[in-house]
């Protein structure tokens, strides 16, 4: 019995952290319909500012304040990332729109540049962020513990999704990326500035990246190739659950986490890879569009 929670619990720990990755993805690409190869750049520059608020609280202020650097790591790991994707976006992503392979090759030139440019600030070693004092230990459950910084990234995940969910179908901004979304000439032709709508909506993108990068330093150390160990699951957890779905990603990813953790459990990490990437294949030979697709006569 223990076993199985804690396997259990493992797959919905790793589906988080992929969903918390994927979110923003699902909108660069998923709803702007952008390849975005520099989104695992965006999560490190989330990591690392994570990794400088640490050290201004660490160095600067009492010791006593020190477990509270967190919660502004957050915001400020959203913010930074937000400012770098729009900046990204008006002078990269703009010019290429409807031109997938494109904005391929140029995001993964900016992916490079980025990394190269975390190696010249912070050095090639990786770094570690030290976690809050309240985030150490677990919760016992019928004998089995339950680490803290497992429960704390799945309510961030949690958090994270139903603002971006809110500020999607709730508010005025995110009816015009959906509109957009939809169809661009009619929103176009009913006022809405897609300019500006593609340059926000990117920003969120790349500001949910961040978030991902400040979550992933609870976990281990960070370096500037953290982004791509994930950016594979990522675009694995977009296609599978439906691009431009929200919904979608969240199953998507859970499954994901789950039925990796399961292979592993029973063979290994890397035959366990191999069987979700398997798995994924027959899936998609099945449904190619995912798990949902969104239904619009444009579309058709």
């Amino acid at each position: 019995m223990e076993g199985m929670i804690m396997q259990a619990f493992n797959g919905i720990s790793l589906g988080s952290i992929l969903l918390l990755i994927a979110l923003g993805l699902a909108i660069t690409f998923g709803l702007m319909k952008v390849i975005n190869m520099a989104h695992g750049e965006l999560i490190m520059i989330g990591a690392y500012s994570t990794y400088v608020v640490q050290i201004i609280f660490s160095q600067y202020l009492p010791a006593t304040m020190f477990d509270w650097y967190y919660f502004l790591a957050i915001p400020t790991a959203f913010v930074v990332a937000a400012l770098i994707g729009m900046l990204l976006e008006f002078t990269v992503i703009r010019h290429l729109y409807g031109r997938p392979l494109d904005s391929l090759l140029a995001t993964f030139g900016v992916g490079l540049i980025l990394q190269q440019a975390a190696r010249s600030i912070f050095g090639a070693p990786n770094v570690g962020v030290q976690s809050p004092g309240f985030l150490r230990g677990g919760l016992e459950i019928i004998g089995v513990t339950l680490p803290y910084i497992r429960l704390f990234i799945i309510a961030l995940v949690v958090i994270s999704f139903l603002a971006l969910a809110w500020f999607l179908y709730k508010t005025r901004t995110g009816r015009k990326i959906r509109a957009v979304m939809q169809n661009r000439e009619m929103a176009t032709c009913l006022g809405v500035s897609s300019r500006k709508v593609d340059t926000i909506t990117f920003a969120i993108g790349s500001g949910i990246a961040g978030i991902a990068g400040a979550a992933l330093t609870l976990i281990g150390p960070i370096g500037p190739t953290i982004g791509t160990y994930y950016i594979v699951d990522a675009f694995m957890v977009v296609v599978v659950g439906g691009v431009g779905m929200l919904m979608g990603t969240v199953v998507g990813a859970l499954g994901i986490g789950v039925f990796n953790t399961v292979f592993e459990y029973w063979t290994n990490a890397s035959m366990g890879k191999v069987l979700v990437f398997a798995l994924i294949i027959l899936f998609l030979q099945w449904r190619p569009s995912g798990l949902f697709s969104l239904q619009s006569r444009s579309l058709d």
